[in-house]
């Protein structure tokens, strides 16, 4: 069956990432890692990337603890960076932040963060923007 609207599916695809997170896993020995912490919600995540001898992400794990919105957010940004170079990774940070501070993004740039876009609703609720940005900010610091 499907949703009424799109503000249904969101919701439908930010709960399915949050109970079923993909990449939440533990990456031993990985070659980047970086840890993110919201202070005023306690929301955390701990990101470890691997890469090719390219520097194409190969590998991506994330832990984390906190709301549906962070963990979904951590489980979409994993399966984005898989096989981009951490260029494409800090371009994709840049754009997605643009986004969530409310900035009307062009096509390409719409097209270029793929699935995380589903997380544009999350901009009618300015206190829930840092939930949404907390992986990215861990990348940032990690890359």
């Amino acid at each position: 069956m499907l949703p009424d609207n799109l503000d249904d599916l969101y919701k439908e695809v930010i709960l399915d990432h949050y109970r079923n997170p993909r990449n939440q896993e533990h990456i031993e020995e990985a070659q980047l890692t970086a840890h993110g912490f919201n202070p005023f919600c306690g929301d955390e995540v701990d990101l470890q990337i691997n890469l090719t001898s390219h520097g194409t992400i190969q590998q991506i794990g994330f832990q984390g603890r906190g709301c549906s919105i962070s963990q979904a957010s951590a489980s979409l940004l994993t399966q984005e960076l898989k096989d981009r170079s951490l260029e494409e990774a800090s371009e994709l940070r840049t754009v997605f932040r643009r986004l969530m501070q409310g900035e009307n993004l062009d096509d390409d740039e719409r097209n270029s963060i793929g699935d995380l876009l589903i997380l544009e609703g999350v901009r009618k609720f300015p206190v829930r923007i840092k939930c949404a940005l907390l992986a990215f900010s861990a990348l940032e610091d990690g890359i």
